[in-house]
């Protein structure tokens, strides 16, 4: 395969409502869209979500690592193995720019397999996509009007599982526990992102006690890269914690040797530098016994859903839960045609989607740049 371009664009789709937690509140994606291109005309499309608040990167940072090393893309990564060795040994390149990086390879993967005339799992010597991926409900910071209503739609669609972001504001997580149980929904089905809330572990500890509800596991609540006050929290809650913004690359596994049982980590695909990184670190947590959801940045569109079918397909026997999907649920509208997104019981079947007959990511694209 020859690549004749590369060519990034910044993509802003409004949202049909806005999404808030304790970090951000969001009305409109911040996406970058990465369009490759080869010489037989063939076109691949990749997608990165850069977070300040995640990754420290922003558009404008992702746009100026592409134009550093476009060139030698340009010249070097012409197939699968290329692609895998540019990734090994730029590996702190990629750590400063995952999201920029992993727009450029889902658009390389997508292109190869359509050079190929196969699928990117066939591409990458994977298990083919086959059956249904259920995905978990996932409630914003929301006034308890908006809240309960969301948690309706969610229980009709068939939702069995949830994530519910948690407020500064001990009176308004109380609202959100008394309508989830009032629902008839348990805390062994329900998922507390806190979005790096606490500074302070006995903070965290007394206002969470305070809720009197037993939430399965904790995502992120005190600030990143706290292991020793997040070890404290797991302990004195009898929870497990999942790391998002503390758990970037594979590296950082090393903090979790003393008790793998007590973390989750949260692979989102973007957020991990690519779906090569991303297989990685499943493989690597699932190996150390750390358990794995599959995570995804609130506006992500379809590309970002598909490459992340690819990570909980090869860990389907282990993954914890899936993130995501929401396409037209909650953007105005998608790149896809259909877009990739969960329907009836939070799932998506693939057999109905046709992606596993397709070549690359099996979309068919139509929001062009």
């Amino acid at each position: 395969m020859i690549l004749v371009s590369l060519k990034p664009s910044v993509l802003s789709i409004p949202f049909k409502v806005a999404f808030k937690h304790a970090s951000a509140e969001r009305r409109v994606t911040q996406t970058l869209w990465m369009e490759a291109r080869a010489s037989n005309g063939l076109v691949g499309f990749g997608e990165g979500c850069p977070r300040e608040y995640v990754t420290a990167e922003s558009l404008s940072s992702a746009m100026m690592f592409i134009e550093r090393h476009r060139k030698n893309w340009l010249a070097t990564l012409h197939d699968v193995r290329a692609l895998g060795e540019w990734v090994d040994s730029h590996r702190s390149d990629i750590d400063a720019n995952p999201a920029a990086w992993t727009a450029v390879e889902l658009a390389l993967l997508d292109l190869m397999g359509k050079d190929r005339q196969c699928s990117v799992e066939r591409l990458l010597h994977l298990p083919e996509l086959a059956g249904r991926f259920h995905y978990t409900a996932v409630l914003g910071d929301e006034a308890p009007e908006q809240f309960a209503s969301q948690l309706d739609r969610y229980l009709k669609t068939g939702f069995t599982t949830f994530k519910i972001k948690l407020s500064g504001n001990r009176e308004v997580n109380r609202t959100k526990v008394k309508l989830l149980t009032e629902a008839g929904v348990g805390g062994h089905a329900v998922r507390a992102d806190a979005n790096n809330l606490w500074k302070d572990a006995d903070a965290c500890i007394v206002d969470l006690l305070s809720l009197g509800y037993d939430f399965i596991a904790l995502e992120e609540p005190l600030q990143p890269e706290d292991y020793v006050g997040l070890n404290h929290v797991a302990q004195r809650l009898n929870t497990k914690i999942i790391l998002d913004e503390s758990m970037l690359r594979e590296g950082q596994l090393e903090n979790l040797s003393a008790a793998p049982d007590r973390w989750i980590v949260n692979c989102r695909v973007s957020k991990m530098g690519g779906l090569l990184r991303c297989l990685q670190v499943l493989r690597s947590a699932h190996g150390r016994g750390v358990g794995v959801i599959v995570g995804a940045h609130v506006g992500e569109t379809s590309v970002l859903t598909r490459a992340a079918l690819t990570v909980a397909s090869v860990g389907r026997n282990f993954v914890i839960a899936h993130e995501g999907a929401f396409g037209t649920h909650l953007l105005c509208n998608d790149v896809a045609d259909p877009p990739l997104m969960f329907g009836a019981e939070g799932a998506i079947d693939i057999g109905a989607t046709g992606l596993a007959d397709r070549p690359g990511l099996g979309l068919r694209v139509v929001a062009e740049n």
